[in-house]
């Protein structure tokens, strides 16, 4: 098959963001397939452009890259123009590159574009893939406040699903979701996965010597308010007040509220901000944490969420505290592999910090559980190969 995928955050392991598509396309590859990958310039990624059309070729993957930057840093409105931006020019594509099937992967929603174009207008098989709940995300979060654009999304999502021939969630809970809206949708869900023999490799030194020796739970990805990133300054300073600053805290990335947090952190000793980092120099901080947070706020949108640092904390043999309510804690219950706490009481999280930090061997049993539990459901091969599995059905279906 040849199969362009609109994307704008591909990115390789050289860059600090996830890298599902990289995986899952360059496995593709190597079976023999063609992939064209639209995509635009990311902070995060380590994709860059000096002309504002660009192709490359990284692993056999075709890239056209549009140079429009996105930046979590930009406001609300700038990175809607992005957006914009980039799906304009992406319906060149759509109309001009010859394929079999065309995947657009939301969010942003406006992804959805260049993939309905190539459907519509050249009866190209489409295939949704959907990362984020949009519009309902945006708009729980108070983000997306205008009616008439929340009506205009709604309506462009509907539209989306009924033009699909098949619908990738990246959750069961969005698979549910969507099921329950939109039961005749054909959805199957393809979680994000983890490189475990990467996330594997074998434990080393922590190269910040104000870190060796030290117990840390880890955190990485984006600094902000989605993420909840205060409730983890919040536990700093109460594991303080309780004598028990052996205990750090590792935040390893970028966003909004990073240079407020760290401004309010300067006095306190048992809390670490650190720059993005390719995902070859993340692993080795990841395993040597005693436990990974995923502190995302507890909306009904983000319980369906499928966080990397979830399916690499597990593979790298780190037990999880997170705070949704969805598959996730559902997930961690049954493989005895992480706690789930509230999202706005910080006294939780700290009492099960605590715990883990005094009981080591807890730690290794959940850590194993975690470990063998993405071994077996999170390997990148193995969702690239059920995600192939679905797009070749929807191919010989005539």
């Amino acid at each position: 098959m040849r199969i362009i995928y609109f994307y704008q955050y591909f990115t390789t392991p050289k860059g600090s963001y996830g890298t599902r598509v990289y995986e899952f396309t360059k496995e593709w590859v190597e079976q023999g397939h063609e992939v064209i990958v639209v995509t635009s310039v990311y902070a995060k990624s380590d994709i860059n452009a000096t002309k504002f059309i660009e192709n490359q070729t990284i692993d056999g993957i075709e890239l056209k890259i549009i140079n429009v930057k996105i930046d979590n840093k930009q406001s609300f409105l700038k990175r809607i123009y992005t957006f914009l931006v980039y799906s304009f020019f992406s319906i060149y594509y759509a109309f001009t590159l010859k394929g079999d099937i065309v995947i657009a992967s939301s969010g942003p929603i406006t992804v959805g574009i260049p993939g309905l174009v190539a459907n519509i207008f050249r009866r190209k098989k489409f295939v949704f893939e959907v990362r984020d709940l949009w519009p309902e995300g945006p708009i729980e979060l108070g983000v997306l406040k205008n009616k008439i654009i929340q009506k205009m999304s709604y309506a462009f999502e509907k539209w989306c699903y009924k033009r699909s021939s098949l619908v990738v969630a990246l959750s069961p809970g969005m698979q549910q979701n969507i099921l329950d809206r939109f039961p005749e949708t054909n959805v199957i869900s393809v979680t994000n996965s983890a490189n475990i023999d990467l996330f594997s490799s074998p434990k080393k030194e922590i190269a910040l010597p104000e870190l060796r020796d030290k117990k840390f739970a880890i955190y990485t990805g984006n600094i902000g308010m989605v993420n909840n990133s205060e409730l983890l300054y919040r536990a700093a300073l109460k594991l303080i007040q309780l004598n028990r600053s052996d205990i750090h805290i590792v935040l390893i990335g970028d966003g909004q509220l990073k240079e407020a947090l760290k401004k309010k952190s300067e006095t306190i000793s048992n809390i670490h901000f650190l720059d993005l980092m390719p995902k070859n120099d993340l692993v080795n901080y990841v395993k040597n944490a005693f436990v990974s947070l995923i502190p995302l706020n507890n909306t009904p949108m983000l319980a369906t969420s499928s966080p990397n640092k979830l399916f690499e904390s597990m593979a790298a043999s780190v037990p999880v505290i997170q705070s949704t309510f969805g598959w996730i804690k559902e997930m961690l219950e049954k493989t005895n592999s992480g706690f789930t706490v509230s999202a706005t009481d910080e006294d939780e999280l700290v009492k099960k910090l605590i715990y883990l930090a005094d009981n080591e061997d807890v730690v290794l049993k959940m850590g194993g559980n975690a470990h063998e539990y993405a071994k077996a459901n999170f390997d990148k091969d193995l969702l690239a190969q059920k995600m192939l599995n679905g797009i070749e059905e929807v191919y010989k279906r005539k």
